[in-house]
This record gives structure tokens, sequence and C-alpha cells, in this order.
């Protein structure tokens, strides 16, 4: 099999005597940064559309996963063959409308079976951490705050509509000018950016927007435009740190302006 050939690969590396020093030393601690830079590379990869780039990126990831259930199989908690058995049972239980008989009306009571049989989960592990548990600290400050949200809005906790939302944006905006007016403190300023963070991720999560993807695409493009803006600017023998304002937010103009020329927002 072609993924055992990537696990004796793994166990070669982190043998004590003829290993390599580095994977060797290597700790579930050390090895998290790693994994959640795989996980990037593969979003960007996605983003650009690139599928080799994609499918490098995949094994990267998979490399990350056999590492860690490497490191587990050496203390003798689990091994590689333990994780896909976890998850192929978890997705087998979680699906028993195409793996059983279940029948479900339609897809909100799909959802909603599908965040009992998890809960159902978490009992069953003892995780007793509160309303919001499961939801990591670690995540992205965004996809949590949706996360968070959503798990609100299950009993009831949330807007009827998302216009709703405008008005409370524009409040915590308002409380933001006022404790810079009003020359509050760097962590009361932070507090206040936080929440209308906040609002604009409610806003995205009432619109059914993932708010990681939409910041994660206007980065993108702010980058793109930005690039363009250089290039332009270049063409004229100026360079970014010698040009004006004026003149990079015309060249800005430009840039917005080709791109509706070729269907772009």
């Amino acid at each position: 099999m072609v993924i055992q050939q990537l696990l004796d690969i793994m166990a070669r590396l982190r043998d004590p005597h003829s290993g390599c020093p580095w994977d060797v030393k290597q700790t579930w601690q050390s090895i998290i940064p790693h994994t959640l830079e795989e996980v990037y590379e593969v979003a960007d990869a996605v983003d650009r559309q690139d599928t080799a780039a994609l499918r490098d990126e995949l094994g990267d990831l998979l490399f990350q996963v056999v590492f860690l259930a490497q490191i587990a199989q050496e203390q003798g908690l689990f091994d590689f063959n333990d994780v896909v058995e976890g998850i192929s049972q978890k997705m087998l239980r979680r699906h028993p409308h195409v793996f059983g008989a279940t029948v479900y009306a339609d897809e909100r009571e799909q959802k909603q079976a599908w965040e009992t049989i998890k809960q159902a989960e978490r009992t069953d592990k003892g995780v007793n951490d509160g309303f919001f548990a499961g939801i990591p600290h670690a995540m992205p400050a965004l996809r949590r705050s949706q996360k968070l949200q959503q798990r609100a809005a299950r009993v009831g906790f949330d807007w009827d509509q998302w216009q709703q939302v405008i008005p409370k944006i524009h409040e915590e905006l308002g409380e933001v000018q006022d404790a810079v007016r009003l020359g509050e403190s760097q962590a009361r300023i932070e507090e206040e950016v936080g929440d209308v963070l906040m609002g604009a991720t409610n806003l995205a999560r009432l619109l059914g927007v993932n708010a990681e993807n939409a910041l994660r695409v206007s980065n993108r493009k702010f980058e793109q435009r930005f690039l363009r803006v250089e290039a332009l600017l270049q063409a004229q023998g100026i360079t970014l740190e010698d040009a004006s304002l004026e003149q990079m937010e015309n060249a800005w103009l430009i840039v917005k302006q080709e791109e509706k020329t070729t269907g772009g927002s």
C-alpha cells in the first residue's frame, strides 16, 4: 500500500539510531506550527486554483498527520491506523442518513441532528467545558467568532435578519471613535475594535458568508492590486518609496478600472 510506504518512511526518519536528527527531536508541540503552516499552504493553493500545488500541499499536510501519529505510537498511545479507524467510525456515526435508514426532512433538520450527535460524542468522552465546548481557542479568531455565534444562535440568541446587524456595527464604530477621542488606553481601544470585527463576522454569518474565507479573498485582492500599482508606477520610473500618496491613489484607481473592464470587482 502507498500509505504504508509513507508510514515506513516516517518510522525510519524517527529512528533514534539511524534517523534524521531533526525529525527525531521533534515533539507534538514543536510540530504544530509546521502543521498549521501546511494548512495555510493548502488554502493558498485552493485560492490560486493551482491543482499541482494543491496535490503537493495535501501531501505535506498528510505527512504532518503521519508525523503526529508516529510520535503517539512511540509513546504507546495510538497509531495511524487508530486515527483512520476513528475518523471512519465518526463519519459513519454522523451520517446515518447515508449509511443507515435515517431520513431527514430537510438540510436544517440534518444540521440539527449533526450537532446533537456531536454533543452526544462530547458527553461520551466526558468533555464538559460549558456551552462552547469543542470550539478550540487556537482556532483563527474570525472563524472562532462565527462558531461562537452559531452555537449561541442554536438556543435563539441571534438576530432575526442580517439588516439588524448594520446599526450595531455603526454603534461599535462609534465606541471606537469615543475611546480614541477620550484618550482611553490602547487595551480599551483594542477591545472596541474587536467588537467591530465581531459585528462584521456576525453580519457575514447571517449572509451565509465564511468570514475567514472572505477576508482571505480580500487580502489576496489587495495584494494583487498593490502589486499592479507598483508595476504602473515603475513603468513611469517611480518607485513605491518615492511615490506620493496622490500618485499611488491614481494608480489604484487605474487598477480598479482595469478590473471592471476585465470583469473583476
